[in-house]
């Protein structure tokens, strides 16, 4: 923060990261996509270092992949991934779920109402990049909020594939993970951990559900990066 605590302006890795992340959870960049330095770094008007860098960090929260001697590209999750994600987290977030209820101060119920109000506001507004994100933070401040250490690190594992197969294969204008759940969740951890790990079981199980047969569906193709980053760039942002 600066002095007059206004937001720093955002670095030119931090651009590169946020304009791929988007465009990737909105499905502007389709799976299979390969995302080239140079075309990055002439369409942000960056070096390559900086794009290597952004590559790098969505590499590392596996919103991407690198493969050796073939770059990055987007990665196309199936639903065989989504069986094994959504398995997984049912057992790691239930567990946490159980172990939580009744234990929440009101300070971290506060903290979780704020989360679930901007996700609200976020789908409202059409904002599908930012609801799907704040949906997996939810989760992780739960993971967090339980304080085993293991616990969130298996999640930080889980939750980018969760988001690239909500992207992917929830219908348009289905909720990422409705608000009104997380609610109810809240809810349900002032009470026995038996019927917190029920609510959490019940809400994974209606967002997998919510997950489309894999198929090309209208409008999913996505876009090659020359096509959309214009937006992104910023004069002098090359040395950064």
């Amino acid at each position: 923060m600066n002095d007059d605590d206004t937001p720093a302006p955002p670095t030119a890795t931090e651009r590169v990261y946020e304009g791929l992340y988007t465009d990737i959870l909105e499905r502007r960049l389709a799976p299979g996509t390969r995302l080239r330095e140079e075309e990055l770094a002439a369409r942000f008007e960056v070096s390559r270092t900086v794009v290597r860098q952004a590559l790098q960090r969505l590499a590392q929260e596996q919103v991407i992949e690198l493969q050796h001697n073939r770059g990055a590209q987007v990665p196309a999750p199936t639903r065989d991934d989504a069986r094994h994600v959504f398995d997984a987290r049912r057992v790691v977030e239930c567990e946490i779920a159980r172990r939580l209820a009744g234990r929440l101060h009101a300070e971290q119920v506060a903290e979780l109402e704020t989360l679930v109000e901007a996700e609200a506001r976020a789908q409202a507004q059409g904002d599908r990049a930012a609801a799907i994100r704040l949906s997996g933070e939810f989760h992780r401040r739960l993971a967090l909020m339980g304080g085993n250490p293991v616990f969130v690190r298996m999640l930080d594992g889980l939750l980018p594939t969760t988001s690239l197969l909500t992207a992917l294969y929830q219908p348009a204008g289905t909720p990422a993970c409705v608000a009104h759940r997380h609610v109810e969740l809240i809810a349900a951890l002032a009470g026995t951990g038996a019927s917190a790990a029920t609510e959490m079981r019940r809400h994974l199980q209606e967002i997998e559900r919510s997950l489309e047969e894999p198929r090309v569906r209208a409008g999913s193709r996505g876009a090659r990066p020359r096509d959309l980053f214009g937006a992104y760039r910023e004069p002098g942002d090359g040395t950064r």
